[in-house]
């Protein structure tokens, strides 16, 4: 198999950084609608999370440097059943991801050009970016790269745009969102579930670390730096130049929330540049399904390796990738886009949900690295203040998520969240315990069939006894010297209309017959042809006749009817009644 190139730090930044800084997009406006003129703030809280959250991964994954993320740290550290309820965790975040990525990117598009159908076009961009990845992970790269370079430079000449136009127009409109009533009723309040609502920016910082085993020696610390700084500067001035351009209740309409940097290039560079945002957007959006598929292929064929999940999935291509795995992860994708019918927003909660766990259970697995394996070699470290301080933004982020109130006639986060994480660690259960379920089904069966099964040995001991019993029954030919043709006669009647497995054919020699060779070979002849009847030739110096045979049938216990000569001639010297029953056959 061709041995893969490692991702520079470029290719492994652009991976990750997709779907984390296609965050601009949405997080902004969502920042804005809890927590109004303070979204920025509650932006730059995320970004000191996000700086506690650098160590901790480092720590982490550079003690560690295996593909799984959180379910690495949590393998190496705690059990196999937790390491796997992080894991199920991540797959729903990146299912999650990779869906709404996929949809929102579509209707960017479909912004554009109107025709486009939703629903057909959102599939087609999952299978797209799926064969991609089968590909491998250097030719999906390339994508990322120019996806990431062409987000950045658009990001960048829109700021260029607004600065210009704020320059010139002032900063009376962010003034006067300032002394606007604070959202929520209280600054404390506004705050709380803006950051809550803003920690959804930082989705994809986890990413890096599920694909680390495909990135050259000390790329990935150098990737977190580079999302960090990415994310820290395009969030918050995103909604700095939201809240000095529109008005909040402007911003927190409908309109302004799904499509807010298109808006925002509208106002200040006209229909061209409004074009460039709406082509960005969707570029950076698919993106970041390109970093789902990637992230969750890394993860999966972990997960595979530790027999978690099944060894089928480990089979690779020429190319190096579990094409398996993406390809399960495409349909699972496809067949929830399917179940939505394409209102991803009730994906919102498994979204949020799954990747704030993830990010605490992180926090978590370096706790844990910290205590139980401490003298593993690690390039840096987390405090543990840092640490403590990280994991409880992330829990308040949770519970402000979980606590929200959804929009009208979409179900609230957490039960969106368990319709979807209940089944699939439903499964994850059953591989885990899989030996022991298969030993409760054979007792079940046992249980069930041990008796019906004894019923059948002893029925099938009884009737094969009773078989034997028949078949033993042995029946007699009174021959002189027939020829081989007549004997095969005998043989083919006796087969045809008697159950038994010996025959006798007997000879009486004292009124002067003689027994040829011929007639011996004749026998062996036809004791050969027949093996499921055995052949016993019996020579008697006695005279056939009634006698004989009355004297036989109680010497041998075989009823008379059970013995057979061929039909006699003129000269025979009795008459078929004196013999007592004899059968003629021939």
């Amino acid at each position: 198999m061709k041995k893969n190139k490692k991702l520079s730090v470029l290719a492994a930044t652009a991976i990750s950084g997709n779907d984390i800084s296609s965050s601009v997009l949405y997080v902004s406006a969502l920042a804005i609608a809890f927590a109004g003129q303070y979204a920025w703030v509650t932006l730059l809280i995320v970004s000191l999370v996000l700086f506690l959250f650098r160590k901790i991964y480092g720590e982490v994954v550079g003690a560690l440097p295996l593909n799984g993320g959180a379910y690495n740290a949590l393998l190496n550290t705690t059990s196999k059943s937790m390491a796997s309820f992080a894991a199920t965790l991540t797959i729903l975040s990146y299912m999650a991801t990779a869906v709404i990525s996929a949809n929102e990117a579509i209707h960017y598009l479909h912004h554009l050009i109107p025709a486009i159908p939703i629903i057909v076009a959102t599939i087609i961009l999952l299978s797209l970016f799926g064969v991609l990845t089968i590909g491998g992970v250097s030719e999906s790269a390339k994508v990322a790269i120019s996806i990431f370079i062409f987000h950045l430079t658009s990001f960048a000449v829109l700021s260029v745009f607004i600065i210009y136009f704020i320059l010139n127009s002032g900063f009376e409109i962010f003034i006067e969102n300032w002394h606007l009533p604070t959202t929520g009723g209280s600054i404390t309040n506004a705050i709380f579930l803006g950051f809550a609502a803003s920690m959804l920016g930082v989705s994809g910082f986890e990413s890096s670390a599920n694909f680390v085993e495909e990135q050259q020696k000390g790329v990935f610390p150098k990737t977190l730096k580079n999302m960090w700084i990415v994310v820290s500067i395009i969030n918050p001035l995103a909604a700095l130049f939201a809240l000095s351009l529109f008005a909040i209740p402007l911003l927190q309409s409908d309109a302004y929330q799904n499509t807010l940097l298109i808006e925002m290039a509208s106002h200040v560079g006209g229909n061209w540049l409004a074009i460039v945002i709406a082509i960005d957007a969707f570029l950076v959006l698919s993106g970041a399904v390109l970093t789902s598929f990637i992230g969750v292929s890394g993860l999966l064929e972990r997960m595979a390796l530790d027999r978690v999940l099944p060894q089928y999935f480990l089979k690779k291509n020429k190319k190096g990738s579990s094409y398996r795995i993406i390809i399960v992860f495409l349909l699972l994708t496809i067949s929830v886009l399917l179940i939505t019918k394409g209102d991803v927003k009730v994906l919102a909660g498994v979204y949020t949900i799954s990747f704030l766990s993830v990010m605490a259970l992180f926090g978590i697995g370096n706790i844990l690295l910290k205590v139980k394996r401490n003298s593993l070699p690690r390039p840096e470290k987390a405090s543990w203040f840092a640490i403590i301080v990280a994991i409880t933004a992330v829990v308040f982020a949770l519970v402000g998520n979980i606590i929200m109130q959804p929009a009208a006639g979409v179900p609230s986060n957490l039960t969106v969240f368990l319709e979807y994480f209940i089944p699939a660690i439903i499964f994850i259960v059953v591989m885990l315990n899989r030996i022991i379920l298969l030993k409760l089904v054979l007792k079940i069966i046992h249980a069930v069939f041990d008796p019906f099964r004894k019923f059948v040995l002893k029925t099938d001991k009884k009737l094969l006894s009773v078989i034997d019993t028949i078949n033993s029954q042995e029946f007699v030919y009174f021959t002189k010297d027939d020829d081989v043709e007549t004997l095969n006669k005998v043989m083919l009647y006796i087969q045809k209309n008697e159950h038994t497995k010996k025959l006798k054919i007997v000879t009486a020699l004292k009124n002067g017959n003689e027994i040829t060779k011929q007639f011996r070979n004749d026998v062996n002849v036809v004791d050969r042809e027949y093996p499921l009847i055995k052949i016993e030739f019996i020579e008697l110096n006695e005279n056939f006749g009634p006698e004989l045979i009355n004297k036989l049938s109680k010497d041998w216990n075989i009823p008379i009817n059970f013995m057979f000569i061929g039909s006699p001639g003129n000269r025979f010297p009795y008459k078929i009644e004196e013999l007592g029953g004899v059968r003629l056959i021939i």
